[in-house]
């Protein structure tokens, strides 16, 4: 039987990707410090990208605009522009597919690409093909990659993360046989899936480096793991070990995005503190209206809504998440606001709002419908999709509800937003 062939997998990322999308439309900004941020006039003012030039400044991602123009006063803002992004990512993706048909979206700036069979074609080395696709996509887009090359996911991930950007060149390779000497050394919150919270358990648990966790016995680790989280941290602890070592079967796959989901959710950060039940009120039945459309523009009812709100004071804040099983499935928007409205309600304690979400769980097939002795299903159903038709052709806002152009609404607003941000 003979040997399985080691795949070579790079992990492209593209460098500071919002603010180098912004330096490539506005060519005036190559030589400045450029950063994107949401609108600082609300609470979305949060650095969303900073260019190099920005970053030398001590400007980093995720921090307060007000925090970053105090570090560096001179910084060019610019709001995001989010369906460019969307648009620029794309194209990068139909540039990875010149070089290998397996191309998977791990997130808007990063994707995997699988170059085994790539290489022979191209009659090159892994870093040679690296170049290429670099010198391909700073031509055509004039945004820089990094890229990280192991013979799984995780250590090409963690080849980018860890070592590409910080490398001149911006390529790094991660092979298995460089694991104990370049990754077993760095800190574990280095390690990919380990944030601040679980870096302090490592901690608690005497593992400081991702060394340390890749050197624990499986079993052992597991032991440690159902001491601290519980019985059913095993799965966890698994993932774990297996990503301080490197292993990592699964394939670079198109179309991941393509999968049935599990939910189907919106949230916002109010712009300001909201304070009465009306206001309130209106803002989720404009969450719920988006993501029973969502759903039905994708085919799906609900079994099951879930409802998240955060309070104010900003600095301690309070809240709930509460989710309950709906009498019937259904994507109807004034069925599921009945649930969300009493869901809300129920654990609302009144502090002022500056958070809310709306998520559909328990997602099934449109076609397979549950019929309601008291109401005509399909009747619904249709006008429903009139009213979505109108929206679909005429944009969000060409039918709106009375409530969503009180001071408290928000849907002409976010009608100008992909994901939060303008587009």
């Amino acid at each position: 039987m003979s040997e399985k062939r080691e795949r070579t997998i790079f992990l492209s990322d593209c460098q500071s990707f919002y603010a180098s999308v912004e330096k490539a439309t506005h060519p005036g900004l190559e030589n400045l410090p450029v950063v994107v941020a949401g609108d600082p006039a609300r609470r979305s003012g949060i650095i969303l990208a900073a260019c190099p030039i920005a970053k030398s400044f001590g400007v980093s991602t995720a921090q307060r605009l007000g925090e970053a123009l105090q570090l560096c006063p001179n910084a060019i803002v610019m709001r995001p522009h989010m369906q460019r992004y969307i648009d620029v990512s794309l194209a990068i993706t139909d540039i990875y597919r010149e070089y290998t048909d397996l191309v998977e979206v791990f997130s808007i700036d990063e994707q995997f690409l699988d170059v085994s069979g790539s290489l022979k074609h191209f009659h090159c080395s892994p870093e040679e093909l690296a170049i290429m696709i670099q010198k391909k996509v700073a031509a055509s887009m004039n945004i820089r990659i990094r890229v990280g090359i192991g013979p799984t996911k995780i250590l090409a991930k963690q080849a980018t993360d860890n070592f590409a950007k910080k490398n001149g060149n911006g390529i790094f390779t991660l092979g298995k046989e460089d694991v104990e000497r370049e990754l077993w050394p760095l800190t574990v919150d280095k390690m990919y899936g380990v944030g601040s919270r679980m870096t302090r358990h490592f901690v608690a648990l005497g593992m400081t480096t991702i060394g340390h966790v890749a050197r624990t016995p499986l079993a052992t680790l597991k032991q440690k793991f159902r001491a601290r989280f519980g019985k059913q941290s095993d799965i966890q602890a698994e993932v774990m070990w297996r990503t301080a070592n490197g292993l990592d079967d699964s394939p670079v796959t198109p179309g991941t995005f393509d999968v049935m989901p599990k939910s189907i959710g919106h949230g916002m950060t109010l712009p300001r503190d909201y304070t009465t039940a009306e206001e309130v009120d209106t803002v989720l039945l404009e969450l719920t209206e988006e993501v029973c459309r969502d759903a039905r523009s994708k085919g799906f009812t609900s079994g099951t809504v879930h409802v998240f709100c955060m309070c104010s004071p900003y600095d301690a804040p309070t809240g709930f998440s509460q989710q309950r099983k709906m009498p019937l499935c259904t994507n109807n928007t004034l069925k599921v606001y009945r649930s969300v409205r009493e869901i809300f309600h129920r654990n609302w304690n009144g502090l002022p709002v500056r958070k809310v979400g709306v998520t559909l769980g328990s997602l099934a097939d449109e076609e397979v419908t549950q019929l309601d002795l008291f109401e005509d299903v399909t009747k619904v159903r249709e006008l429903d999709r009139v009213v979505d038709g109108i929206k679909d052709r005429f944009g969000s806002t060409a039918l709106i509800r009375a409530s969503s152009l009180m001071k408290a609404g928000l849907a002409v607003d976010r009608a100008g937003k992909i994901g939060g941000h303008y587009r």
